[in-house]
């Protein structure tokens, strides 16, 4: 009787328990949920990567190349993009497709050549390792770290692994995994916005060239509308005669003249009425050309009129040049006097290698930001309004030096004491969020006044602005001359090759002011780089490999013995 009681008890809870497994299937077709239990939450995507890929109404297609026989590093960044790409079809659905392909896996050399040269002119950039053989010998292969996205025809070459000259290897990977989830929503972004921003690009007061700015120039018109454009006193240049903005952003890039009163009128109100600018002044002028004719030379103030204008902003950009220890290198020429010439690098403590803030999404994971000349910016005023946020400084071990000062190449042959260098973390660059006051409350010029029924405003709609103190972090270099010049990569050290971070800073920069700030919150995810202790490895190996291989083994003995006993107490009573 008992026994048959006991039947008819587990009879009935294997029914319950596939009862409750089948509702539970029919669930979850109606309810969506998922569970990250992660410490750091590197699979919970953010609310704005969700919406959007809820809204997509056609399919994207990525095409990952990085698979096949790969380091373990870069099986790491493979898995984590699998992973990302399943997040991402978990809210998307089926308009959410990819593949994994092996540009490597070729019947041929030549073949394969192809395939790397094709991958090539689309924009993916490749990546040379270094692979150790099972015979103990070392190989080249050459990888794609890449993604083509595709959406309507139209495709996104996108290149995921970072190459960060100030860190490891695995910092660098580590970097790419934390931000495949904004690389990939940027992606989708791009190619399913139909309505581009518009972006003026000033000139009339001595800005940079468009070739001085045609590499990201180039890049932005992927993305945004663009036009270079002269304000020239004309007050409808930025708005129109209903007083509506025409541009999402302004660019004022390095200009070398004066601003004329109505010229900055414009500006204001176009800030007024919520526009967004990101400034790009060089505060003290001095360029590195003028040190190339002659040894030494004078760095003078830049008397552009903008100090009242940005003062009551909140920021004011002072009169003086950085030193810092960690800085770029320059070619000096070495040769003894009368002998040919011979260059060779040395550190120039006016380019300093600034350091990208990680409490911000728009400067996080970011590399060092190279800069010529750069002043220091102080946050002024208090308006509880405006939230300022600091995006780019100078190292723990840097100076200051105030203008007019004579500064001579004969520096560099000096002994550098860092005992001089005692300021640390000088701003350069500065996020300003919120609303701002008028520069021309309660002192609108007649000359302006009179020119035109004017809607003033002495208050902002809430809106954003970014203030660099050097005009020469969007300038690329330009080689050659006249019909033959050619734009390099911006922040590419022409003499080191080496390629920093100001690319990636100033599109950061322009994104977010464009209402693209939403997308940043993907990268404010954090991914923590957990790397065994080499030293503890070493002394401890024998104790964590006994702990690792006996103990699980005693566990499952002990729980053997157990079972049995508990089983004979219960079956011979």
């Amino acid at each position: 009787m008992n026994r048959k009681k006991l039947q008819r008890e587990n009879t009935l809870q294997l029914l319950l328990a596939l009862s409750t497994i089948v509702f539970l299937l029919i669930l979850s077709n109606y309810v969506f949920t998922r569970f990250d239990l992660t410490s750091d939450k590197r699979y919970t995507l953010s609310e704005h990567s969700k919406t959007m890929l809820q809204e997509i109404d056609d399919i994207v297609y990525f095409k990952v190349y990085l698979t096949g026989d790969l380091p373990a590093g870069f099986i790491r960044l493979e898995n984590a993009t699998k992973e990302i790409l399943d997040e991402f079809r978990a809210y998307g659905k089926n308009n959410i497709q990819y593949e994994f392909i092996d540009p490597a896996d070729s019947p041929d050399k030549k073949t394969r050549n192809a395939v790397f040269k094709r991958l090539y002119d689309k924009g993916l950039n490749p990546t040379n390792l270094q692979v150790k053989e099972k015979d103990g010998s070392t190989s080249q292969k050459i990888i794609f770290p890449s993604i083509i996205v595709s959406y309507r025809g139209e495709e996104y070459p996108l290149n995921i692994l970072k190459n960060h000259v100030s860190s490891s290897s695995e910092m660098n990977l580590n970097s790419s995994i934390q931000a495949l989830e904004y690389e990939l929503a940027f992606a989708i972004d791009k190619l399913t916005t139909t309505i581009s921003p518009k972006i003026a690009f000033l000139y009339g007061h001595g800005e940079l060239s468009e070739m001085q700015v045609n590499d990201i120039a180039e890049t932005l018109a992927e993305s945004y509308f663009l036009e270079r454009l002269k304000i020239d006193g004309y007050l409808y240049s930025l708005r129109d005669t209903l007083g509506n903005n025409k541009f999402d952003l302004v660019v004022i890039a390095k200009p070398d003249s004066i601003f004329s009163e109505k010229d900055k009128f414009i500006i204001d109100q176009y800030i007024m009425n919520g526009g967004r600018v990101i400034w790009f002044i060089d505060q003290v002028k001095i360029e590195l050309d003028s040190l190339a004719r002659s040894r030494a030379t004078l760095a003078l103030n830049n008397d552009l009129k903008l100090d009242d204008q940005l003062f009551k902003y909140g920021i004011r950009i002072n009169q003086n040049l950085i030193q810092d220890m960690q800085c770029a290198v320059i070619p000096v020429n070495t040769s003894l006097v009368g002998a040919p010439p011979k260059f060779e690098p040395a550190p120039w403590l006016y380019f300093p290698l600034l350091l990208p803030s990680d409490a911000h999404p728009i400067t996080r994971n970011l590399d060092l930001v190279n800069s010529q000349f750069p002043s220091v910016i102080d946050t002024v005023g208090q308006n509880t309004e405006i939230k300022k946020s600091l995006l780019l400084a100078s190292s723990n071990y840097c100076r200051t030096v105030n203008a007019p000062v004579r500064v001579d190449l004969g520096m560099i042959s000096e002994r550098v004491d860092p005992q001089r260098f005692t300021q640390r973390y000088l701003p350069v660059s500065v996020l300003l969020e919120g609303s701002f006051t008028s520069a021309f409350e309660n002192r609108v010029s007649p000359i302006i006044s009179n020119d035109a029924s004017i809607n003033f405003q002495s208050k902002s709609k809430p809106t954003r602005m970014i203030v660099v103190a050097d005009g020469d972090i969007i300038r690329n270099h330009v080689s050659g001359v006249g019909e033959n010049q050619k734009s390099l990569p911006l922040g590419c050290d022409r003499y080191t090759k080496q390629t920093f971070g100001n690319k990636e800073f100033v599109l950061n920069c322009i994104n977010y002011l464009c209402d693209k700030h939403h997308l940043m919150e993907a990268r404010t995810k954090e991914h923590k780089l957990r790397l065994l202790n080499q030293t503890k490895v070493n002394n401890q190996r024998l104790k964590w490999q006994l702990l690792n291989v006996v103990v699980p083994i005693l566990l499952v003995i002990a729980f053997g013995i157990l079972f049995n006993y508990i089983r004979k107490r219960k079956y011979t009573s």
